[in-house]
């Protein structure tokens, strides 16, 4: 990662470690004695961090009464050494610098950081000003994964790619119930399943616009865009309603089903031509933010494309599903 140009501010949250002094106990003295290395260990956690004894209430609060040794004692170098270890077997208490061999200086990790109670180490990094997290992330993933892992060890992702991860799972979850209540709401409208199908026969096309927004500006189809795209059916179904409700508004006026077509797609093609224009140029700004630029690119280039097709697609569709044909007076 620090290899990376495209990431910058690498690091991890575990610190430098610390020196430790560590007694080395002699099983023989502590046998001696009938000390186990438990009472050793208890006789030390006491003297240097203390032991709860007890607790004292005032008022609505209780207040942990420690017992200790004092600071000066516990902070001098051979605190370890003047600690006192009760033994019953001698009825006496035993200096702990009688049941150690020596007491080393080791170093260790001051804070071990746990996620679900085990160890984890945590790497992070930003990318650099101008560069999508997708891009930085994807440019150092491979060699990461490639990693060999000793036995017990796991690689997880978290930040942006964990909450986009988790964040599709639930919209995979919620969406079919979003989808059904549009299709009924739009069935409970026309009161009929034809206008309806031929409404989210549409749907289908704006993947040809969003497919090359997204490829012309290399931007990945990640969370926003699927948000994006959502909002996209919603704005298509609402222009192929506008459509079809006209079409069927000019036949029970008693016009021919064909020139009611044909007259419905002419008078509703400026308003909804001009309402995906408007769209469009409203989500223009955020092509600049790299974090809604995919959102944004798929809105513009889907309605773009969806919004030129429906007014062709439509009308065939409501020809051929309400087997509209032209008439010989109409030819003529």
């Amino acid at each position: 990662m620090n290899s990376d140009p495209n990431l910058i501010a690498v690091q991890d949250d575990w610190r430098q470690q610390v020196p430790v002094l560590q007694p080395v106990f002699s099983d023989s003295e502590a046998q001696r004695y009938g000390l186990t290395n438990i009472e050793i260990n208890s006789a030390l956690a006491q003297t240097l961090t203390g032991r709860n004894v007890g607790a004292f209430r005032e008022g609505n609060d209780l207040i942990p009464i420690v017992v200790r040794a004092p600071e000066e004692e516990r902070n001098q170098e051979r605190s370890i050494e003047n600690t006192s270890v009760y033994s019953a077997q001698s009825n006496s208490f035993i200096p702990v610098s009688q049941l150690v061999d020596s007491v080393d200086v080791v170093f260790q990790d001051a804070i071990l950081r746990r996620i679900n109670r085990v160890p984890t180490i945590l790497v992070q990094a930003d990318p650099k000003p101008g560069i999508a997290t997708s891009a930085a992330f994807s440019g150092v993933r491979q060699d990461i994964e490639a990693i060999e892992l000793p036995p017990g060890y796991e690689l997880m992702w978290y930040g942006e790619y964990k909450a986009s991860k988790d964040a599709n799972a639930g919209l995979a979850a919620s969406a079919p119930y979003g989808f059904a209540a549009m299709i009924l709401a739009v069935i409970f409208m026309f009161n009929a399943l034809r206008q309806p199908l031929v409404i989210w026969m549409t749907v289908p096309l704006a993947v040809i616009g969003v497919t090359v927004g997204l490829i012309a500006f290399q931007t990945p189809f990640e969370f926003m865009a699927i948000l994006g795209f959502l909002s996209l059916i919603g704005m298509m179904v609402k222009n192929a309603i506008v459509l079809v409700d006209q079409a069927d508004m000019e036949i029970a006026s008693g016009k021919q089903p064909y020139s009611a077509i044909v007259e419905a797609s002419l008078s509703r093609a400026k308003p909804v031509l001009l309402g995906a224009f408007t769209t469009i140029l409203g989500v223009a700004p955020l092509l600049v933010d790299p974090f809604f630029k995919s959102m944004a690119v798929t809105i513009m280039f889907g309605l773009f494309f969806a919004t030129i097709l429906t007014l062709v697609v439509i009308p065939l569709f409501y020809a051929i599903l309400f087997n509209v044909k032209e008439s010989p007076v109409e030819a003529t």
